[in-house]
């Protein structure tokens, strides 16, 4: 048994949900030190709380935010490395709880992880037969009987792999350890040894930023090749926000554990509602704004200090002490997520891409809150066409 030759189009906006977290919650505990380990107080890291998103066939949604704000935490518990605080995980619509054993592998065949260092997660003393050969008969594509396959059938699915990634000739490749590629060479291995599970969903924590700038958009576009071809689920977490928009169909924005803006990559890039997405676009290279050239609506950077201490996390938003529009319940309660208008101009960019009964953009923000004279809803979507708010 060879691999399977997927030749699918693209997903209609529709499409079925893969992969779902409903209110994802992770808590590291704290070592106690010093007169703090006479207190039976529990200190944790509040690196995960209450994060919901949905990764559907076909689709790429985009996870942004800075160093520390716990992307990395969310793709490694979607893949089930670690065990969730609370929260839920759902595999096509069943709930999954996977520790290790038969369950693990089988959940492992569905839901595939591409790490952000590609040296790092290929083993320096193997070649790239042995990598991939061993992806491919642990989860049995490598052949009939539990992996057992003869040497021609397994070199013909080797080949595939390396096909399948742009790694061609195959014959080139296969025989070499990690440490004869190039960088951008050993992230396509690493792509093509996810593919050996057959995976409905992908978590790339970052499979670009160790590259060279000139061989990003190969592998981003590979990436996205590969979603329409193999109709794939992907979860591409980035601090990168202007690639998100290039890449991806949906981008949701991360700050201090939380999230805090969603929505169409279009909308979330085009016109940031919150202000740490603002802040985010603002801090991108633009050349326009370096020249003096940008238009009234770019956004400086006018917040100050750190992201916050996630063991004693600020009460409220999160980002209250470094947000210039900060007012008195944005210190003391949490916000909800507000509906945003979307602009006349990207109404129908936006909404053609939006799926059904969800909103095409949102924001943990009380400044969408009508009652602190914003112009959002809570949970209603804005009508198509409504002008944003400045």
């Amino acid at each position: 048994m060879t691999l399977s030759q997927t030749s699918s189009p693209p997903a209609p906006p529709d499409s079925e949900t893969v992969l779902e977290a409903d209110g994802l919650t992770k808590h590291f505990a704290v070592r106690k030190s010093g007169r703090q380990a006479l207190t039976r107080t529990p200190r944790v890291v509040h690196a995960v709380d209450d994060v919901t998103l949905r990764l559907r066939r076909g689709r790429v949604t985009a996870l942004v935010g800075e160093s520390g704000s716990g992307k990395s935490t969310v793709a490694r518990l979607l893949a089930q490395l670690y065990p969730r605080t609370g929260g839920d995980i759902r595999l096509h619509g069943e709930s999954v709880t996977v520790k290790g054993g038969r369950r693990f592998r089988a959940y492992n065949r569905k839901v595939q992880m591409i790490f952000q260092d590609p040296f790092a997660s290929l083993n320096p003393v193997h070649t790239i037969r042995y990598h991939l050969t061993r992806a491919l008969r642990i989860h049995g594509n490598g052949g009939s009987g539990h992996g057992k396959t003869g040497a021609a059938e397994l070199q013909q699915a080797l080949e595939q792999l390396l096909e399948r990634v742009q790694l061609t000739p195959a014959a080139r490749y296969l025989d070499k350890f990690p440490h004869e590629l190039s960088g951008g060479q050993r992230q396509r291995v690493a792509i093509a040894r996810a593919l050996a599970a057959d995976p409905d969903a992908l978590l790339a924590d970052e499979p670009v930023s160790m590259l060279d700038v000139s061989i990003r958009l190969g592998v981003l576009n590979l990436l996205r090749d590969l979603k329409e071809r193999l109709s794939l689920a992907i979860l591409y977490i980035t601090h990168d926000i202007a690639s998100a928009r290039y890449f991806a169909d949906d981008t949701m924005v991360m700050y201090a554990g939380r999230m805090v803006e969603g929505g169409s990559s279009e909308a979330v890039t085009q016109h940031p509602a919150h202000p740490y997405t603002q802040l985010l676009i603002s801090s991108a290279p633009d050349p326009d704004r370096i020249l003096g050239l940008g238009t009234p609506d770019d956004t400086e950077d006018t917040s100050g200090g750190e992201p916050p201490s996630l063991i004693e996390p600020p009460a409220g938003c999160r980002f209250n002490p470094r947000c210039p529009s900060a007012m008195d319940i944005c210190r003391s309660e949490l916000p909800p997520r507000f509906d945003v208008p979307v602009p006349v101009e990207l109404s129908a960019t936006v909404l053609a891409g939006t799926i059904d009964g969800e909103s095409p953009h949102w924001a943990a923000c009380w400044l969408f809150d009508e009652n602190h004279g914003g112009t959002g809803t809570s949970g209603s979507t804005a009508p198509a066409g409504t002008e944003a708010s400045q």
